[in-house]
Parts: structure tokens; C-alpha cells; sequence
């Protein structure tokens, strides 16, 4: 049985598209992650971002389990300081009711947003020291045991949806192994405290009636192509993009702009950023892969396809899947 791979999606707008087409975009996404056999596909909450259209995560999930039949859909994740328990806990127990079996929880405790955005949201300053109390709230809304007398989640109550703590700290990892939850670490794009944030995870890891062992799913960004070259440009364009989304205060540079910014500094942060990246052909991608899961010590990898293109994200999750058919858990 080969290590399980899944798809981070942040339904990205490219250049010249619309959102609607970036919805589209995701359909045909997790269309071709469930014909290539991923386990699961997971929509990430950022606001207030011109180049991703996945903040509301729910309505996403719900569009795109109706365009799929059994593939594993989630968060990964909400970002639960923005939202009561209760609301998330109705949300995806509605998920689950029209789709059993198939939705999938992660939590992470970020605003995925900036400061104006986070009042935009109505979101405390505060709200994200309450997190671990808020986890457990919304467990006890999904399992049907409410922590708060008189209020239960319908729907919500008894759907059990899974919960899933995302990080990329040892916070992180401190939460998921004191709850007993699986933990899944945000290395494709925070890779720094990866390895000791896992080590503890394992380490201080207690069974709970979701989970009898530790589980890590470790992000990873793969750019898998026909040819070495094809994905050498296509990771010098991931480059340029993140560049701009990151530094260029809002505007539409061209790519000779996004290079002047790469080598003014940008550039530092934003390969380290991409540390654990899989580029290249199947036997590239599958030997770089194959590694990466022993560093991160990962029961699963979540593949973040970088690629700038419709079409080239498609062909990455069909080759990437292919080249890891063979390789053992």
C-alpha cells in the first residue's frame, strides 16, 4: 500500500481569470485527485486576497462534493478564532448530513488574514487564546456531548466529523497530541519548526476515542511534469507569483518586475518558504517525495500543486499520483 497522498487546494485566480473560474478550476481539481485515488482534498480560509477563492470554505466544500462522488472533501483548514464553535460545528455537520462519510475538519488558529481584516471579520484580538477551549466546544457540538448546557448543533449533533489540528509551530503539536487528534504540519510553506514540532507530536501523543495513535500529514508543494524543464519553469513562475502576491503591495507586476523583487530580498523568503518542493519529472518527483515523507515522519503527504495553469495543476496531481503508486507506506 503506498504512503497516502491528498490535495491542499487554495483555489487560486490567475491573471486574467475570475473567481468563478477558479471554482471551476477546483471542481475539475478534486474530478481528477478522485480518478487518480488521493484520499482527500482540502480547502484552505484566507480573506481578503485577490489571487485565492477559497475563504468560504464551507460553501466551497459543498460545491465540490456535489461534483464528486467519494473522495474525502475538508478544511485544512478553518481558521476557528474567526467563528463561534457552533457555527462551524452547524456547517459541517450539514456537510456531513448530505455527505456522510466524506468531510474532514482541520482547525488552525491563524486569522489567515491582516489587521483591518481581522476587524473586518469582527474577529477579537484575543479570540485566538481561547483555541484549545474552542476545539473542544465544537468537539462536543459534533460528538453530541455539548460543553454548554441547553445548546446542541442540528445539524451537527452525532455526525462526528473528524478534527484534524493545523500548524506549523510546536503549539500546535503540544494541542493535537494532548487531545488525541490527527496533527497536520503547514511545511509547504512554514517548514522551520517541522521536524521537532512532529518529534513532540509523536512524543507526547494521547490515545482519545477519535484516534488510538498519532497521525502527521506533512504539506508538501509538487510541481510534477513531463520534463524536467517544464517544471523548472513552472516552479521559476511559483516563484515570481508568490513573490508578488507577498511583496508587491497589491499590484500586477510583470514578471521582469516580480524578478527585480526576487533578487531585492524577496527571494530569501520566498525559497524558504519553498524548501520542501517536489519539482521535476515522475522519477524526480517520486525520489524527492520518498524523502521528504521520511524527514517529516508522515503517515500522509498533502501535495500543494503550484503550477500556474489549470491544465499543469491537472497533469501535476495525475503524475505525481502515478509516480508514487509504487512506493510503500
Amino acid at each position: 500500500m503506498r504512503i497516502p497522498l491528498s490535495v491542499l487546494d487554495l483555489a487560486p485566480v490567475a491573471r486574467g481569470e475570475t473567481v468563478g473560474d477558479s471554482i471551476a478550476a477546483s471542481v475539475a481539481l478534486a474530478q481528477r485527485a478522485e480518478e487518480a485515488g488521493y484520499r482527500r482534498v482540502w480547502y484552505a480560509e484566507h480573506h481578503n486576497m485577490p489571487t485565492i477563492a477559497s475563504s468560504a470554505t464551507s460553501v466551497l466544500i459543498a460545491h465540490v462534493a456535489a461534483h464528486t462522488g467519494t473522495i474525502r472533501l475538508g478544511a485544512g483548514g478553518v481558521m476557528l478564532p474567526n467563528h463561534s464553535p457552533l457555527t462551524i460545528a452547524e456547517q459541517f455537520g450539514t456537510l456531513a448530513s448530505v455527505h456522510p462519510g466524506r468531510i474532514d475538519l482541520g482547525l488552525g488558529r491563524a486569522p489567515g488574514s491582516d489587521q483591518n481584516t481581522m476587524y473586518a471579520l469582527r474577529r477579537d484580538p484575543a479570540s485566538a487564546d481561547r483555541f484549545p477551549q474552542d476545539v473542544l466546544e465544537l468537539q462536543g457540538y459534533l460528538t453530541g456531548n455539548s460543553r454548554v448546557p441547553g445548546v446542541q448543533a442540528v445539524p451537527g449533533r452525532g455526525t462526528d466529523v473528524p478534527l484534524y489540528v493545523l500548524g506549523s509551530s510546536m503549539f500546535g503539536a503540544g494541542l493535537a497530541a494532548a487531545l488525541g487528534l490527527p496533527y497536520a504540519f503547514a511545511s509547504h510553506f512554514a517548514p522551520q519548526m517541522l521536524e521537532p514540532a512532529v518529534a513532540a507530536y509523536r512524543r507526547d501523543f494521547r490515545p482519545s476515542e477519535q484516534l488510538d495513535a498519532p497521525y502527521v500529514i506533512a504539506g508538501v508543494n509538487v510541481l510534477a511534469a513531463d520534463s524536467t524543464e517544464e517544471a523548472r519553469e513552472m516552479l521559476a513562475a511559483t516563484r515570481r507569483r508568490l513573490a508578488v502576491g507577498l511583496f508587491g503591495q497589491g499590484r500586477d507586476l510583470d514578471d521582469d518586475a516580480a524578478d527585480l523583487l526576487l533578487s531585492s530580498g524577496a527571494g530569501r523568503h520566498v525559497n524558504s518558504m519553498l524548501t520542501h518542493t517536489a519539482a521535476g519529472t515522475p522519477d524526480e518527483v517520486r525520489e524527492q517525495l520518498t524523502a521528504f515523507a521520511r524527514l517529516a515522519d508522515a503517515d500522509e503527504l498533502i501535495t500543494a500543486h503550484q503550477a500556474p495553469t489549470t491544465e499543469a495543476r491537472l497533469r501535476s496531481v495525475t503524475l505525481a499520483a502515478e509516480a508514487m503508486e509504487s512506493v510503500p507506506a
